[in-house]
């Protein structure tokens, strides 16, 4: 599409379907007031949203969503500095999006924050556009802050709001909002965007590099750069190795992915990063023991179909393995202890494979 071409930040490549919607919406003037974009981390729901901003606020747009590129309004865009494009996201040190970004501190209360700046009448363009990452992080003070703006948003105001998944986010914001899903990206798209930008980023440009982290990465960008990593890509295979064991080494698995996050050095993001792609990778894991549990199908990587028919566990095991698995990824973003949180998860991992193991024995 055209629109892809004019983004400043990155092209939007494999989201056609919802680059579409937008295109067909602005044609017709039914532009909403309210997004709430869905899907998972690291498909372009980000990129989609600055290019939407950019798109509407161009000074002298072409058909179909196409900025100019070149006009005060799109340059200011691409450099992230428009007065009209309000973005807001989690803090680093913080497990949720704090109330004082949309309504100020106690001592400017509704005199700064998001709410307050989109009252303002728009400097440049027509409309003002607010775009709120890390959506899955408001905390409830801002969430019923950010409900009254969404009941009675400004005029000329465009609210766009970021998520992982609909179950995160109020009943109240979700029925206010038009929902809009995006879907993991296909493998090849994956490793086509990496191996394009591989030259300018530094990272690996071997192809068959490229294309084992392209398969791994469940349809996802951010997570294919992220295993890149050669410590990382490394980690992956022992981890499903000590993960197919029966009793589970639950010590063994603990000190090991721990060392793994504190080599990643002493800031909080970059470790909850390697935390997150290991625990992933766990899910991934009992997600196939599931289906061959289930219906029989074995992975097509062949190193994870011999794990997991050496782990060899029932449906429930595995599903209590994932549930798990998947509490420990949420309790990641709620900034909590992450050695704390290791040992714990692994803890839990342990008891349904001791105690399979002891049958065995």
């Amino acid at each position: 599409m055209a629109w892809q071409a004019t983004i400043g930040r990155g092209e939007i490549i494999g989201q056609d379907a919802v680059v579409g919607q937008f295109v067909r919406a602005a044609a017709h003037g039914r532009i909403g007031g309210a997004y709430l974009f869905i899907g998972p981390a690291g498909v372009g729901k980000s990129t989609v949203a600055l290019a939407l901003a950019k798109s509407l606020l161009c000074e002298r747009p072409r058909p179909g969503l196409v900025a100019c590129g070149a006009c005060a309004s799109c340059v200011q865009a691409d450099g992230g500095s428009h007065p009209d494009i309000d973005v807001v996201a989690k803090p680093p040190d913080r497990a949720t999006i704090p109330l004082e970004a949309f309504i100020g501190d106690p001592e400017h209360r509704m005199r700064e924050g998001l709410c307050w700046r989109l009252l303002l009448r728009p400097a440049l363009g027509g409309r003002k556009v607010a775009i709120i990452l890390d959506a899955d992080h408001l905390s409830d003070e801002a969430a019923n802050c950010l409900l009254k703006t969404l009941e009675e948003p400004p005029d000329l105001a465009l609210i766009i709001l970021v998520g992982t998944s609909l179950e995160r986010q109020l009943p109240t914001i979700r029925s206010r909002c038009q929902i809009v899903r995006f879907q993991p990206l296909e493998d090849e798209t994956v490793f086509r965007i990496l191996s394009a930008g591989a030259p300018a980023t530094g990272l690996p440009s071997d192809p068959a590099l490229l294309e084992r982290c392209a398969a791994a990465a469940g349809g996802s960008l951010a997570r294919a750069r992220l295993l890149l990593d050669p410590e990382l890509t490394a980690f992956r295979g022992r981890l499903i190795t000590i993960l197919s064991q029966r009793p589970l080494h639950g010590v063994e698995l603990s000190r090991e992915t721990n060392a793994l996050v504190e080599a990643a050095g002493k800031e909080a993001p970059p470790r909850r990063a390697r935390l997150r792609v290991v625990l992933e990778a766990a899910v991934d894991f009992y997600r196939a023991a599931l289906r061959r549990a289930v219906t029989g199908e074995q992975p097509a990587d062949p190193t994870l179909a011999q794990r997991v028919e050496a782990w060899g566990a029932g449906p429930e095991e595995a599903t209590q393995s994932i549930r798990s698995t998947l509490e420990a990824l949420e309790s990641i973003d709620r900034n909590a202890n992450l050695t704390i949180l290791v040992d714990a998860w692994t803890a839990v991992l342990e008891q349904p494979s001791l105690a399979m193991g002891n049958i065995r024995h």
